[in-house]
């Protein structure tokens, strides 16, 4: 019987793993390096700020949803990105998307001071103000002259520019809430509020969650119209690309129409 060979010092072990190792190709290295590389760049950043934007962006316990939310999360998922939701404070998000913290966020170009130092996508959705006037009410809007002496309730912070003349001069009044869904209570309950300005979806939304939709009717005639898309970095615009053909796609085949129906 042979007598077992005694243990090797544990320095020599670790100088023979480390010899071997050196062995090793260098690409094994690069090429896992890599792989990490693609498989951080394949996630997708999106901001849906920290109250969301029903029925556009919508975070209940957790969960996200709403018409945004469920388009990039359906296209991104076709590009193999996995998407990532960020919680942004509007007046931050600008500079969190310059700097590289978020990757994408919603926006209008009309609403963006610097439009060309972003990438944009296609519009996904129409944003249509609109004016919600109660249904016992005369009111009929088709042009601002009619809302003169009467106070529309807005949305504080927000501008309207077919109306902000008039705000200016005082012909028209405006009321600002802070909160969209207490808009409509006070042009119900509020002394001499006549109407109030809202996104088309965001107003009946909220009606319909906060069992109203019976107490308002909307104005035909439009204040408004933007197209609502993504606002990324200029870096991502090969993305955007690849994004607009998805969505196009999706237009065509009735997809995106399937997406919006599930809100209205």
């Amino acid at each position: 019987m042979r007598n077992a060979s005694p243990s090797r010092p544990l320095p020599t072990v670790i100088a023979s793993l480390a010899f071997a190792f050196s062995l090793l190709p260098a690409t094994c290295v690069v090429a896992t390096d890599h792989a990490s590389a693609q498989e951080a760049e394949r996630s997708f950043r999106f901001n849906i700020s920290p109250n969301g934007y029903p029925p556009y962006l919508i975070s209940d316990n957790g969960k996200q949803s709403g018409i945004m939310w469920d388009v990039v999360t359906e296209i991104a998922d076709r590009l193999d990105y996995r998407v990532i939701a960020e919680k942004v404070p509007r007046k931050r998000v600008d500079q969190m998307l310059v700097e590289g913290y978020i990757d994408a966020t919603t926006r209008a170009k009309e609403w963006t001071d610097n439009p060309d130092q972003f990438a944009f996508t296609d519009p996904i959705v129409d944003i249509e103000e609109v004016l919600f006037v109660p249904k016992n009410s005369n009111l009929e809007f088709e042009v601002p002259e009619d809302l003169f002496s009467l106070t529309v309730v807005t949305h504080l912070g927000y501008h309207y520019p077919a109306l902000e003349p008039h705000f200016a001069s005082g012909k028209i009044r405006r009321f600002d809430v802070s909160r969209d869904k207490d808009m409509f209570r006070y042009v119900l309950h509020g002394d001499e509020m006549d109407a109030a300005v809202a996104d088309q979806l965001v107003g009946r939304w909220i009606l319909r969650n906060e069992n109203m939709q019976n107490e308002f009717r909307t104005s035909s005639a439009k204040l408004s119209q933007y197209g609502f898309r993504l606002m990324l970095r200029k870096d991502w615009a090969s993305f955007a690309n690849a994004f607009n053909r998805e969505l196009e796609a999706m237009r065509e085949n009735g997809e995106l129409d399937k997406i919006l129906a599930n809100y209205r």
